[in-house]
Order: C-alpha cells, then sequence, then structure tokens
C-alpha cells in the first residue's frame, strides 16, 4: 500500500510540474497572453504612391488613398475615380532563447491579399467643392509562425529530463469599410472625415491561432508523455473616425493634419484546449483535461495623431515629411472576468509601462515628364518603433517606387523593406529572449480615372 501511495505522490509531482512548465512560463504563455500584431502596430495608410515615398504622405495626400491617411486630401482629386491596392508581405523572425539555444533559428511567412479598394467621386453643391468616396483597407496582419524543439534538464528538484517540441501558427487580420467625405472651405483648406467600421461583413475580421506541443521524458524514473492543443479565435468588430484639415499654405508648400480616433471594440473570444500526461508503465495514472468556453471581452484601441508638410519644388519634384504619434498607454484589454491586461506585455494594466511611438517618416517624387506618359521615381526612409514594456522597440526601413500614367490609367509599384534588431524582448524559460526581424512588403496599385 506505502508503495502505491509513494508512486501516486511521484505521479502527482510529475503533473504538477508539467503543468508550471507548459502553462507558468513557457512559451504559450509568452504568446497567448499578448495580442501579436505581425505588421507595423502603428496606424498607416495605404497605397503603392505613399508606400514608395516612405509613408511621407499626410501633406500630400492627393489621391483616392488620402481617405486612409488624411481624408481632407480628397478634395485635390478632380474626376471620379476607381482604386484597387494588392499586398504582397514576406516577414522573417530570428528568435534567440537563452534558456534553450537549441530552439533559436528564424520563423518565416508570407501572404498575398487585397490592401484597399476605393471609389471616389467630386461633386459641386451650392458652389462648394466636395467629394465623397468609399473605401477598403486591410490594416493589420497577425499572420504568424513559431515552430521547434528543446530539451530541458531543470538543475534543481526532482530528476526530470524533458524532450518537447512546440508549433504554434496564429492567422487573420483586421480591416474597415471606410466612407469618407471631404468639402473645400476655403481655395487654401479644406476638412475632410473617414468613417471606419470594423466589421466582418466582407471577410473575417479577427485572428485565430493553434498551439501543439507534445514531449517526452523522464521523472524521477518514470517516462511520461505530455501533449497540448489549444486552439483560439477572436471576432472583432467597432467603429472609430480619422478627421484630417489640408493647407495649401502657398504654390510650393502645403500641409496635413489628421486625428485618427480611439475606440473600444468587441471581441468575441471562442477558447478550446486538451491536455494529457500519459505514463506508459502505469496506464491506470493517466489524466487528461479539456476546457472551452466562450466570452465576450472589450479592446480598447489607442488613438493617434500626425502632421504632415510637403514641398513642390517643381512640376517634376516633391518632397514630404510626416511625424505621427500613437498613445499605446489607452490600449487596454478588459476580460470577461473584469481584469484589464495589456495587449503589448500580457501583464495587468496596471503592472505594465507603455510609452507613445512616435514614427518619422521622409519621402520624395520626381516625374519624368513625357508626351504620353509620366514614369515617377520615388524613393524613402522611416523611423518606425514598435510599442514596448517601458521604452518602444526600434524598427527602421526604406523604400521605392516607380510606375507609369498613360491616358486615364496609373500603374504603380512599391517595396519596403522594415527591419529591427534586438526587438521583442521577452522571458521564456526565466531566460531573456529576442527577435532579429525583417519584413519586405510589395504594394501594387492600378488607378482608373473615368
Amino acid at each position: 500500500m506505502s508503495h502505491r501511495i509513494s508512486e501516486r505522490l511521484i505521479i502527482v509531482l510529475l503533473v504538477s510540474a508539467l503543468l508550471t512548465i507548459f502553462f507558468a512560463g513557457g512559451l504559450h504563455a509568452q504568446i497567448a497572453q499578448t495580442i501579436t500584431i505581425s505588421s507595423s502596430p502603428n496606424p498607416v495608410g495605404s497605397g503603392a504612391r505613399a508606400l514608395g515615398m516612405g509613408g511621407a504622405f499626410i501633406g500630400i495626400a492627393d489621391d483616392a488613398t488620402a481617405a486612409s491617411w488624411n481624408p481632407a486630401g480628397l478634395i485635390q482629386l478632380e474626376t471620379p475615380e476607381l482604386s484597387v491596392v494588392g499586398e504582397y508581405n514576406s516577414r522573417t523572425e530570428d528568435t534567440s532563447y537563452t534558456a534553450f539555444p537549441e530552439a533559436s533559428g528564424p520563423q518565416r511567412v508570407s501572404s498575398f491579399e487585397l490592401n484597399y479598394f476605393s471609389l471616389a467621386c467630386p461633386f459641386n453643391f451650392l458652389n462648394w467643392n466636395m467629394i465623397a468616396s468609399l473605401n477598403f483597407q486591410h490594416l493589420y496582419d497577425f499572420n504568424k509562425k513559431v515552430g521547434f524543439s528543446y530539451t530541458d534538464n531543470p538543475s534543481s528538484g526532482p530528476p526530470l529530463s524533458l524532450k518537447n517540441s512546440i508549433d504554434y501558427k496564429q492567422e487573420g487580420g483586421l480591416s474597415a469599410i471606410s466612407p469618407a467625405f471631404a468639402v473645400q472651405i476655403t481655395p487654401e483648406i479644406s476638412f475632410g472625415f473617414t468613417l471606419n467600421f470594423w466589421e466582418d461583413t466582407f471577410q473575417d475580421n479577427g485572428w485565430k491561432s493553434v498551439y501543439n506541443s507534445m514531449g517526452t521524458g523522464t521523472f524521477a524514473g518514470f517516462p511520461f508523455t505530455v501533449k497540448t492543443n489549444i486552439r483560439e479565435e477572436y471576432e472583432m468588430s467597432g467603429f472609430n473616425y480619422n478627421a484630417g484639415i489640408f493647407w495649401n499654405i502657398n504654390h510650393i508648400f502645403s500641409m496635413g493634419a489628421v486625428f485618427k480616433s480611439p475606440f473600444s471594440a468587441k471581441l468575441k473570444h471562442d477558447y478550446s484546449s486538451v491536455s494529457s500526461v500519459t505514463f506508459p508503465t502505469a496506464p491506470a495514472s493517466n489524466t487528461s483535461n479539456k476546457i472551452n468556453y466562450s466570452e465576450e471581452e472589450t479592446l480598447d484601441m489607442a488613438y493617434s495623431y500626425g502632421l504632415g508638410l510637403s514641398a513642390r519644388l517643381s512640376d517634376a519634384l516633391t518632397l514630404g515629411i510626416d511625424v505621427y504619434r500613437t498613445e499605446w498607454g489607452d490600449y487596454v484589454l478588459h476580460r470577461a472576468d473584469g481584469t484589464e491586461t495589456n495587449p503589448i506585455t500580457g501583464k495587468l494594466q496596471s503592472e505594465s509601462d507603455i510609452c507613445a511611438t512616435t514614427q518619422v517618416r521622409i519621402g520624395g517624387e520626381y516625374l519624368i515628364i513625357g508626351e504620353k506618359t509620366i514614369v515617377p521615381i520615388r524613393a524613402g526612409i522611416f523611423y518606425d518603433p514598435e510599442p514596448s514594456e517601458k521604452n518602444p522597440e526600434d524598427f527602421w526601413g526604406i523604400s521605392f517606387g516607380s510606375g507609369i500614367a498613360y491616358k486615364k490609367i496609373v500603374y504603380d509599384v512599391a517595396y519596403q523593406y522594415r527591419f529591427g534588431r534586438n526587438v521583442r524582448t521577452t522571458t521564456v524559460g526565466n531566460e531573456p529572449s529576442h527577435q532579429d526581424v525583417d519584413q519586405h512588403t510589395v504594394y501594387m496599385s492600378v488607378i482608373y480615372h473615368f
């Protein structure tokens, strides 16, 4: 009898140790407690022309993508315009784990999707120049993959040896349907706004993840196998607006300002998990656990604002600079049990220290003007930090682009390289980990003027 009690006690200790490894200090705790936005988390606009100029577009905003940058700039459109933008993304995250160096290495993911669609129509009403547009914009990317194996042999406690494999996949994104309107108040000043409806009417607006782990090992001489499968799905809905002002200072300089409002988004969260511990030499002691629930949560999105200045130095050359700030301290996840957590750190909001981020974008465009065609040459640089505990993480980038305009059709293409070194620092296995991130983005757009 005493032998059975001792054996059962050892098994109980084993299960407790495994739960501690997998759910308190393991990779899933690191991932699941945060909302991982794989693209730049800072609000940005769309369009191959803007991307090619490094995103310095708030003070230019003279095509239909202005609804996403500075809606007041829409007033510069003189004819109805149809725009379609496709987007290709490729990202590599090279992670270094101090606790598990054998798990270190690059993870790659790529995607192609519709980034932007717009139909804009200028008109005159009671001698006021106005324009209305209907837009679709894909704003955030959640695609992510993590997969590796590692061995854990703790130096303290009962003898434990574990070989474990981790596979994590997250996919999805957030998009908005956005009607926009602009009016020319004076010959020099215009005002505009964009209404953003974050719904899944036309596509899934949310993200889902699947986490799988499988490990084998021994504990105090007992062989075991442990498996975990966790599935989570979020659906998001909400509403906010962008408001902008555009000022033609003179024939050279123009200035734009934009404010993107905060809002509380509704999240439907579905969770399911299955975990098991199997003992080949003691099958009567096998254990398993299942959890399933659905809950409603609220995600407070941060507000942001920016200022842009452009200089049209000639008919061929335009330069621009933008400064843009996002107040990440207001980014809060209200869970169903009433707790408030920070989606960036995964900690309680009261224990998190997140500062605002400030983007700086500089770019230019030079037009090669022919008899029937116009060929642009564009380039830009930018600083695009990501929010993190205490201090933002430094991300930098360069971009360039070109295209051709012929009669009523304009085709543009742009490439952007965004990178960060020793960023996204976190703790795995009670030791620090960090990443080197490389992101490649290509935008291709077609504009048709009616």
